[in-house]
């Protein structure tokens, strides 16, 4: 499974290495009326205006942050979703519990996930992997069927429900400067260290037991992958395509406008 995440991987390191190279109010003014006689301006100062809703100190509330355009687009090269991208100054901002579900759903449910499954499926089908699923249209839609809910319900798990149980943020803070070596070694860490809600830093929980239940939860419809050390590699697995997906993440908007901006 992690063959051609690797390939990928590794094409779009060499990519990048190419791609590199609010004033005070004035005081109001108003007429007051003298009683017999003319009028006399007074000085006044203007009414103090309500402050716009403010978030708790330390949890700065992110502006519309599903309303702007991720980093690079909506998909890294047409296929990988890039809803949970966002640049390096929204650190520290808070997001809601429906906003993570938000982009958890747009990451699951992204038409090119499919697209992603169908390939990774046609891959298991020649080295049939679960071979209990069988070979032709039956095996391949079995095999099809299992990449979808392995991606969507981890993605659903590592993304949306543990990070609002565990009051992580489960965005992808792009970098965007620095070496090659230091963006690529800052991707494939966040699968380590994410960011609070508020900011900070912490352990990746939502990562790794998102991941771990995704996981327990396939073994049901993965006859033949029921062991504990099979279940330790999938997981692995599944950590690792995240980390280099981030990568991905990481140099995608540098590729872009290198090789596939408009003329």
């Amino acid at each position: 499974m992690l063959s051609g995440t690797i390939l990928l991987f590794s094409a779009v390191t060499l990519s990048a290495q190419s791609a590199s190279e609010s004033a005070p109010s004035s005081p109001v003014i108003e007429p007051v009326s003298a009683s017999g006689g003319g009028t006399a301006a007074a000085e006044q100062p203007a009414p103090e205006q309500a402050t716009p809703e403010q978030a708790t100190p330390g949890h700065a509330v992110a502006t519309n942050p599903l309303g702007q355009e991720p980093p690079g687009g909506k998909r890294v090269f047409g296929v990988l979703p890039n809803y949970r991208t966002a640049s390096s100054d929204q650190e520290g901002s808070t997001i809601t519990a429906k906003q993570k579900m938000t982009i958890a759903a747009k990451d699951s449910f992204d038409y090119p996930l499919a697209i992603l499954a169908a390939a990774f499926a046609g891959l298991d089908q020649l080295t049939n992997s679960d071979p209990s699923f069988g070979q032709g249209v039956k095996g391949y839609a079995h095999r099809l069927g299992a990449w979808y809910l392995d991606e969507s319900i981890g993605n659903m798990m590592t993304e949306g429900i543990f990070p609002s149980l565990l009051h992580q943020d489960p965005r992808y803070f792009r970098k965007g400067s620095g070496s090659i070596m230091s963006r690529t070694g800052y991707a494939l860490s966040r699968v380590i260290i994410t960011e609070k809600d508020g900011g900070g830093k912490q352990f990746d929980y939502s990562e790794w037991l998102g991941n771990a239940t995704a996981v327990a939860i396939s073994q049901t419809y993965h006859p033949d992958n029921r062991t504990a050390v099979d279940a330790t590699e999938f997981l692995l697995e599944q950590v690792g395509t995240d980390a280099i997906s981030q990568v991905l993440k990481e140099f995608w908007p540098d590729i872009k406008r290198k090789f596939f901006k408009k003329k």
